[in-house]
């Protein structure tokens, strides 16, 4: 009899995230696939450190796990709802904007009905093997730890769903995790682990918030709401090197840049040109929600009504260049003990610096993705700087055999994170593992266009745009 480990799957996906859940969910009721996904945790978890109460997605409903690929799913959020008889509260709510902790107890509810899921599996490696079927060719073998042994799989196509992880600047990896060094300050502590120190943040007398963009938001806003002088209370900084606390741009013709069309203009732009426009692009989905930029300000006033005075100071285009612990510290919060992390901060455009002292700190730095070490060496393509090269079909491998998500913002931009457009992708992963188009893929959704019709010509000259000394059309209109 042939067991799950020695049979063939026809995909097998590592990591299971909100993107490797929703291809599992359209992988469900297809005949044609036999998959099987496989995480080291013991089961599904979304950023359980930032789900702070009341916070919502910065996406609609519709961008859950299936709906954008087969509307029809019975693993739709508004199934979900409808299940859990929360449909016409969330209906009477008119909100599009789930709260966070929906989406979590969504996810898992899908994650229970799968029987596709294994968790407790930790990868250790990835090899190509013959395939045993005598028709030449070659089959994945992924071997995974669990607490009972070692099992193997094996498989046609894989799926690299690890996703990205907690990333902290240079100057901040020697303390995190120190809390103090001597146990005399709080901790130093990234966005994923907030909610669990959140007490020991408080209770260390002062907090420093350093970063930028929508956690960095909710984590400032979450400490904001206690914040005071008196006994039991804190003050809380905010530190962002971005040149203003600047909102997520949510036009509709911005939004079409989540399109299937960007993409194909993103993937054949230049990697150098790529990269600088990931940074320039952040904004687009690494901003702050307008209606959280408002509440920071309202709640500032509020507490500041009638002259009374609230500990915090946000200081924008200013980066923090080196950290470092004084065991004596200066006891500038008001906190029993000594000790203080001591902040060096420099203004980009007045080019000082100043020492800020803090008692704990919370990074908000994002995450940053890597190619897993299990992978054995030359099994996927990578660019010149140790990056995957991804195809435009999602693919890192030759053959096209061996899929990414969620690793692929330098190749495709704005759309990889974004849950939304998660569903486009894995309709395009389903249709190259199947051979067909089992949930339609849509190859033109947006009004504008992104390049020259017909590709255009090439420049007789280079683009001049970063050096040219003429004013822009924004700059032409504002001296009007």
């Amino acid at each position: 009899m042939m067991t799950e480990q020695t049979k063939v799957h026809d995909l097998l996906g590592i990591g299971i995230g909100p993107f490797d859940l929703g291809l599992a969910a359209l992988a469900q009721p297809l005949p044609d696939v036999d998959a099987v996904f496989l995480d080291q945790r013991d089961g599904f978890s979304w950023h359980a450190g930032m789900l702070i109460e009341g916070t919502t997605l910065q996406v609609p409903f519709l961008a859950d796990l299936v709906t954008m690929a087969d509307p029809t799913s019975p693993y739709s959020f508004l199934a979900w709802l409808k299940a859990t008889e929360r449909l016409y509260p969330f209906y009477i709510r008119e909100s599009f904007y789930p709260l966070r902790a929906e989406y979590d107890q969504y996810c898992r509810w899908v994650a229970e009905q799968l029987p596709t899921l294994r968790w407790g599996r930790r990868v250790t490696s990835v090899v190509r093997v013959a395939d045993p079927s005598g028709e030449g060719g070659y089959l994945f073998e992924v071997t995974a730890e669990t607490a009972h042994g070692v099992e193997k799989y094996c498989a046609k196509h894989l799926v690299l769903g690890t996703g990205t992880q907690p990333r902290l600047p240079a100057f901040l990896e020697g303390l995190a995790g120190s809390d103090g060094a001597a146990g005399s300050a709080g901790p130093v502590v990234h966005t994923s682990d907030y909610l669990p120190r959140r007490d020991d943040l408080r209770a260390a007398g002062s907090v420093t918030v350093v970063g930028s963009g929508q956690s960095a938001a909710e984590v400032y806003r979450d400490l904001l709401e206690d914040c005071g002088t008196g006994p039991g209370e804190h003050r809380v900084d905010w530190v962002t090197r971005s040149p203003r606390f600047f909102p997520m741009e949510y036009t509709k013709l911005t939004l079409e840049m989540t399109s299937p069309e960007y993409t194909d203009h993103y993937v054949s732009l230049p990697i150098e040109q790529r990269d600088v426009l990931g940074r320039e692009q952040r904004n687009l989905y690494k901003g702050i929600s307008g209606d959280l930029i408002d509440d920071i300000y309202d709640t500032l006033y509020r507490k500041s009504a009638l002259g009374a005075e609230v500990p915090t100071t946000l200081l924008s285009d200013t980066e923090v260049v080196a950290a470092r612990f004084d065991p004596a510290g200066t006891d500038t919060a008001g906190a029993d003990g000594a000790g203080e992390y001591v902040l060096t901060l420099r203004h980009a455009q007045l080019g000082t610096t100043a020492e800020h002292r803090t008692r704990a700190i919370v990074a908000a730095t994002g995450y940053a993705a890597s190619v897993p070490e299990f992978l054995a060496p030359g099994l996927v393509n990578l660019d010149a700087r140790g990056r995957y090269a991804v195809s435009r079909d999602y693919t890192v491998d030759d053959d096209g055999r061996i899929h990414v998500v969620n690793g692929e913002e330098h190749t495709h931009g704005v759309t990889a994170p974004d849950l939304g457009f998660g569903p486009w992708r894995n309709s395009v992963i389903l249709a190259n593992v199947t051979g067909r188009e089992p949930y339609p893929v849509e190859r033109r959704i947006a009004f504008q266009q992104f390049g020259l019709p017909d590709g255009g010509v090439p420049a007789t000259e280079p683009d001049t745009r970063a050096t040219d000394p003429r004013p822009t059309d924004n700059e032409m209109e504002a001296a009007r």
